[in-house]
């Protein structure tokens, strides 16, 4: 069951991050344009972001594997599509039909671990799945270096088809299915339609402004943009069977360990699409050394991931989660090193460990504390606000920082401009994660404790003892 979950947001997560490599090689064949190689990224995070709250409400709705196992398939046929594309225009179209897949199977993966594990052994599996998941994000960069030498930067989505097939036989072999059965009626899409244009509109005024200026067609998008959330969270206040339930946001550690994930996951989206330009760009890396200049963030995700769990469990998250987000940005301070003439091991490698044991520290306890604070039977609705808050950070940083630290039109093709721009990003992005980190300081330290007799239940599930307790 761990495999087939951590399989299948494993290859969402993957590629997320295996087209960064990519991208200077994209460019280059499709003629795109900074503008254009945002909205590949972007393309995908917008759907994936768009959706998947009601994905983890169709998951708790109509049964968790039932709805994962049709989102990998989708997104099995959307790699497909982005392989096969000619153009930039029909590539973004299909990166748009990948993220609906990744938002179906992405929540329903969590989900699944949170119904179907006992309380006292959750936050370990969620620790697992974030350990393995979060190297198929780290392992990206070099993965899609090696695929983009060995042939084209086309394998880097065609390499998702056999994965794809290994994860569906799994699911439907090992995984049990479960629903929330107090979920009755129809899922709520006139929600999720308002809130995905709303989001659509500022990415798109935020990613067409640099080069449009404020046009109508930057203006109108922005218009839209903001009505759009503005109504999407009057009508989660207002109404009875709301897409996100309004009582998750009662709890103070569900709404500070949710804002620490939109910092830090801003953070490390910037940074992510930023490295491998700058090291191919400026320091003369081929795509595959530019990928593995990132493996000791793959190694070190995969050794702590684990243990930063357990350790998270034992002690409560609250250290982690302050301690993860402060050594995140201390390693983007770090990473300023890496400029022109700059060697690997003092340039990059030292800024490189710092941020990965950062991350191996922070990001298995802040989803086990998201999930915990919740109760179980909002456990696709959790995960999928959570999973829709991480990707609309790393979103919004694709969308607003290259034109924030002066990368427009083809300028990410210049060393001087590109090296300038890395550096700034570097700071804004280490700002952010701090600040993350200083948030997580109001948390619940006992959220992940197991309940002991006689003690009083804030949040009480359907089927486990209440994971958040008061003496």
């Amino acid at each position: 069951m761990l495999a087939a979950t951590i399989l299948g947001s494993g290859m969402a997560m993957l590629d997320s991050t295996i087209v960064n490599v990519a991208l200077p090689r994209i460019g280059a064949e499709l003629d795109a344009d900074v503008a254009g190689l945002q909205w590949i990224l972007d393309g995908y995070l917008l759907s994936l972001a768009a959706l998947i709250l009601i994905a983890g409400s169709l998951g708790d709705r109509y049964g968790r594997r039932r709805v994962f196992v049709f989102g990998v398939v989708w997104f099995g046929i959307a790699s497909l599509l982005c392989g096969l594309a000619p153009n930039t225009e029909l590539l973004v179209a299909a990166r748009v039909l990948q993220g609906v897949g990744g938002a179906l199977l992405t929540p329903g993966s969590l989900a699944i671990i949170q119904s179907a594990f006992v309380p006292d052994d959750r936050a370990r599996a969620i620790g697992a799945w974030s350990g393995l998941s979060g190297v198929a994000t780290a392992v990206g960069p070099l993965l899609g270096g090696l695929l983009v030498q060995v042939w084209s930067w086309r394998l880097a989505f065609l390499v998702n088809l056999p994965v794809a097939a290994v994860c569906v036989w799994l699911a439907r072999a090992k995984v049990p299915e479960s629903r929330n059965d107090e979920m009755t009626g129809r899922p709520n899409v006139v929600e999720s339609v308002v809130g995905a244009l709303g989001l659509a509109g500022i990415t798109g005024a935020l990613v067409e402004a640099p080069a449009r200026g404020l046009d109508p067609l930057v203006v109108g998008a922005a218009v839209v943009g903001v009505v759009g959330l503005v109504v999407f969270v009057l009508l989660q206040r207002r109404g009875r069977d709301a897409l996100v339930p309004p009582q998750l946001f009662s709890d103070r550690t569900f709404v500070l360990a949710n804002a620490l994930t939109l910092l830090v996951y801003a953070a490390l989206g910037g940074v992510m699409v930023l490295m491998v330009l700058q090291l191919q760009v400026s320091l003369g890396y081929s795509p595959m050394a530019a990928g593995l200049a990132g493996l000791p963030i793959t190694a070190l995700m995969l050794v702590l991931s684990a243990t930063s769990g357990r350790v998270a469990q034992r002690i409560g998250p609250r250290a982690q989660l302050v301690i993860g987000p402060l050594l995140v940005a201390a390693g983007m301070l770090l990473l300023r090193l890496a400029e022109p003439g700059a060697s690997y091991l003092t340039g990059v490698l030292p800024g490189i460990l710092v941020f990965g044991v950062g991350l191996a520290v922070v990001v298995a306890p802040v989803t086990a504390t998201v999930l915990a604070a919740a109760p179980d039977r909002f456990a696709g609705v959790a995960s999928g606000v959570n999973n829709a808050v991480a990707r609309t950070g790393s979103l919004l940083a694709v969308a607003v920082l290259p034109a924030a630290v002066g990368l427009t039109g083809d300028s990410y093709a210049d060393p001087v401009a590109m090296t300038n721009g890395w550096q700034m990003a570097l700071l804004l992005c280490a700002v952010a994660s701090a600040i993350g980190g200083l948030l997580a300081l109001g948390t619940d330290n006992n959220v992940l404790r197991p309940q002991e007799p006689g003690q009083e239940c804030l949040s009480c599930g359907v089927d486990a003892p209440p994971p958040r307790v008061r003496s």
